[in-house]
């Protein structure tokens, strides 16, 4: 398969997590709502702390690992394994409301992507964001390692973003925390090339906790 140009390849990434790719990830805080009403996160230092949990222990680590295997399976047209993949991804979320974060945005992305950038070969009918996402930059060739990075910054991004408008945070104090977590995002994605299957497995309970208590919060601005 030949690889294209590192530039187009960027671009792609670019435009596939940018907040304007309408997959509607703005509506899902994946519990951080609950969180901040709960007082778990009231400052910027308990907001990196939060986010560094998910990322080394949380969903961030889960979503690398199966993106990576979904990038493979992909590139090399294995459809079985690839709607195995897309199979335990959506059988590992801890709530209702994950899980309609999740395979909502995979649903949305692979409608666009579909029909903006169709991948060659068969593709399962419901994949998970993150499996969608590898399953696209491999049938498009999109290196790995940027695709795991974009994939975690664009997740850090977007409940950051939740985070300016619930805690609250300034601009700045978000692009701050966002900033921080770069070496992390890094390491996450860095750990997950070589990860195996066996390897998925998460430890940020207090985050799983809040998912399923958000689906009782009564005032509420995010799906998730």
């Amino acid at each position: 398969m030949a690889e294209p140009p590192q530039s187009a390849a960027l671009l792609k990434l670019a435009t596939w997590l940018s907040p304007a790719y309408p997959v509607g990830a703005f509506s899902y805080s994946h519990g951080f709502e609950w969180a901040v009403s709960a007082g778990d996160v009231t400052s910027a230092d308990a907001l990196e702390a939060w986010l560094s949990a998910i990322l080394l222990h949380g969903a961030g680590r889960t979503d690398a690992i199966l993106l990576a295997h979904a990038w493979r399976a992909a590139g090399d047209a294995d459809s079985a394994k690839l709607t195995e993949i897309a199979e335990l991804g959506a059988a590992l979320f801890p709530s209702a409301e994950r899980r309609l974060e999740a395979m909502d945005q995979g649903a949305a992305f692979m409608r666009v992507s579909g029909a903006v950038w169709p991948a060659d070969g068969s593709l399962p009918e419901e994949m998970p964001h993150a499996v969608a996402v590898g399953a696209y930059a491999g049938a498009h060739a999109v290196p790995l390692p940027a695709t795991l990075e974009f994939y975690l910054h664009a997740f850090a991004s977007n409940l950051v973003s939740a985070a300016i408008r619930l805690v609250p945070l300034g601009q700045t104090q978000g692009q701050q925390v966002l900033a921080d977590l770069a070496e992390t995002i890094i390491g996450v994605a860095h750990d997950a090339i070589d990860a195996d299957m066996d390897d998925i497995g998460g430890c940020a309970f207090r985050a799983d906790l809040a998912s399923m208590a958000h689906e009782t919060l009564r005032t509420r601005l995010f799906r998730s």
